[in-house]
């Protein structure tokens, strides 16, 4: 409807300046004075502009012939030229202008000709300017606007493509981060309860404490499952009551099982860090091992190892049946390298979700990561942060 009453604008518009310039216009001798004809041609002109959007190049075509028949009658001057401005616009300005460019390449010929014919002058004459150069400026105009839209659509596409890329790294990241968790809870849930499972008649103290191990993990596995799942929600708000949308199946009974008993979701945890590592091997059984003088490094350095530390020894406690894992760090000028080995049967099959995850940390940071048999039996994760 707004398009409509624009074009209908457009049309009054047009219409209006036509009459009052063939009312205006000087009559020359040779002249035939206007008359309702001549107003109906330069409103019929007018009226024609109403499909220049849909069809540019037959509104132009229209639109010239009606004004050549102006001009034949030997009516005065350009006076019905408005219309005409309209149509070379629209046709510059459509996303399809070969024919409405071809269409105004044949007017301008002919309507040079016919001024030339009628001055009795040259193609080169000054008197002939003026026309021609406010022609030539409807159409500039019109490529000025179809280039600044087309500016416009790119870029907004582009903004469109930055922000699904935003949205499938940040899937990609939830994806990791919740791998990762569970994988590492699983594995030291698995530890420890079979500790607790070995001690439990002989050394009920040590089973005990294998169990708060369980408990704690699992504690902590639910607080970063929170703020995980968290990063789902918009913003981390809860949802006005009966607000739904792009909720996926199932999220509900999911989020409901981790809010606090508050009801309200925890803050999301700090990043993990390389100081965390201990506890993480104790738990696992894996042995942690310092090359160099141990320093900070850079958050995302620190992070990025402890989870890929985390990933490998899962791995090794879950896949490997490992009796034996170590972990070493190595403190260099250029950064960290991280070094996980075990003594167990090796991966069985191709790489699963879990490598590749830590090779794509590891290069995302400028940094590798190899994975694959090591020498003597087992398996060895072999890696370097730049820091």
């Amino acid at each position: 409807m707004r398009r409509w009453m624009a074009e209908a604008g457009v049309v009054a518009v047009a219409g209006t300046v036509t009459v009052y310039r063939i009312a205006v216009a000087g009559v020359e001798p040779a002249d035939r004075t206007p008359d309702a004809w001549a107003y109906g041609l330069g409103l019929a002109m007018a009226l024609a502009l109403l499909a220049r959007r849909h069809r540019p190049a037959a509104t132009l075509a229209t639109v010239g012939a009606l004004f050549l028949a102006y001009h034949l009658s030997r009516y005065p001057g350009g006076a019905p030229a408005a219309p005409l401005w309209v149509a070379m616009y629209s046709v510059a300005v459509a996303p399809r202008r070969r024919a409405g460019l071809t269409v105004a390449g044949v007017f301008l010929l002919l309507d040079l000709h016919g001024r030339m014919m009628v001055e009795n002058v040259g193609p080169l004459d000054t008197t002939l300017d003026s026309s021609t150069v406010v022609f030539g400026a409807a159409l500039l105009l019109g490529e000025a606007v179809r280039s600044r839209r087309i500016r416009l659509t790119m870029s907004a596409a582009e903004r469109d493509r930055a922000a699904e890329q935003r949205v499938i790294e940040e899937r990609i990241r939830i994806a990791r981060e919740l791998h990762d968790v569970t994988a590492h809870t699983l594995a030291v849930v698995g530890v420890q309860a079979g500790v607790a499972a070995e001690v439990l008649e002989d050394d009920p103290d040590q089973a005990r404490a294998a169990l708060d191990v369980v408990r704690q993990a699992s504690r902590e596995a639910m607080v970063e499952l929170r703020a995980a799942v968290g990063a789902l929600r918009d913003g981390r708000r809860e949802p006005a009551p009966g607000d739904h949308r792009d909720r996926p199946a199932g999220l509900d009974e999911t989020l409901g099982d981790l809010r606090d008993p508050a009801g309200a979701f925890s803050p999301a945890p700090p990043a993990p860090a390389l100081d965390r590592l201990p506890e993480l091997t104790a738990a696992t059984g894996a042995v942690l091992f310092h090359d160099g003088e141990p320093r900070p490094m850079p958050r995302a350095v620190e992070a990025t190892a402890y989870r890929i530390v985390q990933e490998a020894v899962a791995n090794a406690v879950r896949h490997a049946d490992a009796h034996r894992i170590e972990v070493r760090l190595g403190y260099r000028p250029d950064g960290l390298t991280l070094t996980i080995q075990d003594d167990g049967r090796g991966a069985g099959g191709p790489p699963g979700n879990g490598l590749r995850g830590m090779a794509e940390r590891a290069t995302g940071l400028g940094g590798w990561l190899r994975a694959g048999p090591a020498e003597g039996g087992g398996f060895q994760v072999r890696g370097w942060l730049p820091g």
